[in-house]
């Protein structure tokens, strides 16, 4: 891979750091100004745990004193999620209204953010999605709906009409595809909205991969939800604490096996579901056993690891704000996500970048642990360049 002297300079300098990183042969980058290199080299503490939180924000504009601003700005933040509509206040509107007020305000985030930030949203078609007909955005389909019509060229289109969707939006996330698997009526916040391509799991790997090629068509990461499985649960997360230690089965791996082993596994969303039989002492998310020995470790991954929502029931109602942020990161958790939706807090960025800076401070947690996590950003971040926008 070569250094294009046209690109943006900070995706050049995220480029080059990969390259050096995996090479160490930096010296390809012949573009790179000395001092940008430096910089990425020696990136500060403060700004690899910035890397570490994604967060929700309320506006759909934004004013220059706005705390997503001064975080993507000082605190080096890693990205933001958006949502249409604001849960805590009840209301129909927080981020999104049209695509044209959805493509300056990404625009104003961009343009503040130290570092290019990833701009996400769920878009995983049917029941689950941000940008809706009613706002002025294109349909979508279920994932259920795909994996009936029995047609992966469907799939890859349907993956690519979104990914254009978000990218014309200023958008170059999305939290989708689900590859849990359908497991009907017996699944509340999974089967029963239509969110499983199939309860097959190689024909759930097999549309998810369509799906997601059709994002990456469209210069759009992906996002598998939710691991290791979230389709045989009988409850809902985003609601309180789920169990499925007896209904779980090791066949709800095989889409994230699939996925990851074709290379196409951009990021990988952990589950707040509970299994005993993997780990007696938590969820998913806060289990080393799951992420570094089952997911990393049998699996092989070696990509992006976002938790699910620390705000929501299955954590909030059971840990408190510190222990959720610690316990994700002694799992492995390479990225936080706070959606800022279920319940609201302006500094929830600052705070749980301060937790991780104490974590390495008190030698919790090691630093080098903490620049594992933003090698692993900021080299999926380096792809985003290499996907240009239409």
């Amino acid at each position: 891979m070569k250094c294009n002297k046209m690109m943006n300079p900070v995706f050049l300098g995220l480029l080059c750091l990969v390259l050096m990183l995996h090479s160490m042969q930096l010296a390809a980058c012949s573009g790179l100004p000395p001092a940008g290199a430096h910089a990425l080299r020696n990136a500060s503490l403060e700004t690899m745990a910035g890397q570490m939180v994604l967060a929700g924000f309320r506006g759909t504009t934004l004013e220059d004193q706005a705390p997503i601003l001064r975080d993507l700005n000082r605190l080096g933040l890693g990205g933001a999620v958006l949502f249409d509509r604001d849960v805590v206040l009840g209301t129909r509107t927080r981020n999104i209204l049209n695509p044209e007020q959805l493509a300056r305000l990404t625009a104003r985030l961009r343009k503040t953010a130290r570092i290019p930030p990833f701009l996400g949203v769920d878009q995983e078609g049917g029941a689950v999605a941000r940008l809706r007909p009613e706002r002025g955005f294109p349909a979508t389909v279920s994932a259920a709906a795909l994996g009936r019509e029995g047609n992966l060229t469907a799939a890859r289109l349907a993956g690519r009409n979104i990914g254009e969707t978000l990218r014309r939006g200023g958008l170059n996330l999305d939290f989708a595809p689900v590859v849990d698997l359908d497991f009907g009526d017996k699944s509340p916040a999974i089967g029963r909205l239509g969110r499983s391509f199939s309860a097959d799991p190689e024909q759930a790997a097999a549309y998810a991969l369509a799906f997601i090629r059709g994002l990456h068509d469209a210069g759009v990461l992906s996002c598998l939800k939710h691991f290791p499985g979230h389709g045989s649960a009988g409850g809902d997360t985003h609601l309180g604490f789920t169990d499925v230690t007896d209904v779980w089965s090791r066949k709800e791996l095989v889409p994230f096996r699939r996925i990851i082993d074709a290379g196409e596994a951009d990021m990988i969303m952990t589950a707040h579901i509970a299994n005993r039989n993997l780990d007696p002492d938590g969820p998913a998310t806060f289990s080393k056993a799951v992420i570094q020995g089952l997911l990393r470790g049998e699996l092989g991954y070696d990509g992006v690891v976002i938790t699910d929502d620390l705000q929501m029931g299955a954590v909030a109602q059971n840990y408190g704000f510190e222990q959720a942020v610690r316990q994700s990161v002694l799992a492995g958790a390479d990225i936080l996500l706070f959606g800022n939706n279920l319940s609201y807090d302006p500094d929830v960025a600052a705070k749980a970048r301060n937790v991780i800076l104490d974590m390495v401070r008190s030698k919790e947690v090691d630093k080098a642990r903490i620049a594992k996590s933003w090698e692993r950003i900021m080299r999926l971040k380096a792809k985003l360049e290499a996907r240009p926008a239409h």
